[in-house]
């Protein structure tokens, strides 16, 4: 399997070297955030309850470490190159210590349901006060504006992407609801803005010396992801039935492709690729709405122009003649591509029991900043030790004090 590596000499230098984030998180939105910082250089430590941990630890798969303790998938995927400290948020002296880690940080990172942190007093204004440069990001499902009437609503990725409009693009009313169609795009899709947030608000800090809040809603990132349902609607275009243009699956005899043709001279190459210059005066292919309302033939003459053709083979073909194509891609397929080999999109993660999984390596490629190494996905406050006692000097006296109260892990 591929995994990554530092080879140049420059390549240790990091884009944000020096930036740290504490993290109070679970599951995916907000841990999918900061492992693509903590891979750009920024040192990320995660903030887990000290009995259960992280929720994404739980998921299914999973697969164990040597002690037997279980890693699912969700929290494999979203946690390497971070470290981790078990802190009880609940408790006095858990609110206690955290305040005073707050001046070790430059950013404060939750993804609790809104309010959650408000009532431990760590919320941002609370902790504002404490240290006014601070960076405090937010992401819950609706965030925290009380105007919103779903504000106290629980919400994980299809929530989100079921509110944003996203399940009724191009699903006519009879066809059955598929859910997260696109894996947790609900959570990735708003980590993505959290990252965007927090790079914004440290140029921000830089210039005015002044901290910010960022109040960063699930369902505000869904409606953008899914702008076109909205905005097909107000120009009069119903977004449940499909747009004049072919983006369409197509079988062939070896498996399934996607062909997209949303232009007249695409499908003009694509009948010549076909040896269908006949289309050309053919009345049936007059309009873009007439591509799609013949799709069915255009999919017979593809399947048979294809032959035994493997997908690669023939989307290579469509391709070469200016057509947007690609092979409907398998688990298998992804794992075996020279594309993503190439290009360090899969990094193996082993446990010391020697079980492994696959995660996604770093899509950012920077010219003279190399790929590293993660570093191994933590235990549950496996850094918890020395978090305390270089952060905060604690003697190690008063730590095992607060481990014997349940405070930490």
């Amino acid at each position: 399997m591929v995994t990554t590596s530092d080879t140049d000499e420059d390549s240790t230098i990091r884009p944000l070297s020096g930036v740290r984030v504490l993290a109070v998180e679970q599951m995916q939105s907000l841990p999918f955030a900061t492992q693509l910082l903590a891979r750009l250089g920024a040192e990320v430590v995660k903030v887990e309850h000290p009995i259960r941990g992280d929720l994404g630890r739980s998921s299914l798969p999973a697969i164990n470490d040597v002690s037997g303790n279980q890693i699912g998938a969700t929290f494999i995927r979203n946690n390497l190159s971070k470290k981790s400290i078990g802190i009880d948020l609940k408790h006095d002296l858990g609110q206690k210590v955290f305040k005073e880690l707050l001046p070790k940080f430059d950013v404060i990172a939750e993804n609790f349901k809104a309010g959650t942190m408000e009532s431990f007093g760590l919320d941002y204004p609370s902790l504002q006060s404490l240290d006014n440069s601070i960076i405090y990001l937010s992401i819950s499902g609706f965030g925290h504006d009380s105007n919103s009437p779903y504000t106290d609503w629980p919400a994980f990725a299809p929530i989100a992407e079921a509110m944003s409009g996203l399940y009724t693009f191009n699903r006519p009313s009879e066809e059955e609801l598929k859910v997260s169609p696109a894996g947790a795009l609900g959570d990735t899709g708003t980590g993505l803005f959290a990252i965007i947030a927090i790079l914004a608000a440290l140029r921000y800090r830089e210039t005015t010396g002044k901290g910010q809040y960022i109040d960063l809603s699930m369902l505000d990132s869904m409606v953008a992801f899914a702008d076109i349902v909205p905005n097909y609607f107000s120009m009069g275009h119903d977004p449940r039935t499909p747009s004049s243009l072919i983006n369409h699956g197509f079988k062939i005899m070896k498996g399934e492709i996607v062909i997209q043709i949303g232009r007249e001279h695409q499908f003009n190459q694509f009948a010549e690729l076909l040896g269908k210059e006949e289309w050309l005066d053919d009345p049936r292919f007059t309009s873009r709405e007439d591509w799609v309302q013949n799709i069915e033939l255009l999919r017979e003459t593809v399947h048979q122009w294809a032959g035994d053709n493997e997908p690669i083979e023939v989307c290579s073909l469509l391709a070469g003649a200016g057509i947007a194509a690609a092979p409907v891609f398998t688990a298998e397929d992804i794992v075996n591509d020279p594309h993503i080999k190439s290009r360090n999109m899969l990094v193996e993660i082993t446990t010391d029991s020697g079980e492994a999984a696959l995660a996604a390596g770093n899509p950012i490629k920077m010219a003279g900043v190399r790929d590293r190494t993660d570093t191994p996905l933590p235990s549950l406050g496996e850094h918890t030790n020395e978090i305390l006692a270089s952060e905060l000097r604690m003697p190690l006296e008063e730590i095992e004090e607060l481990r014997k109260e349940g405070v930490i892990r």
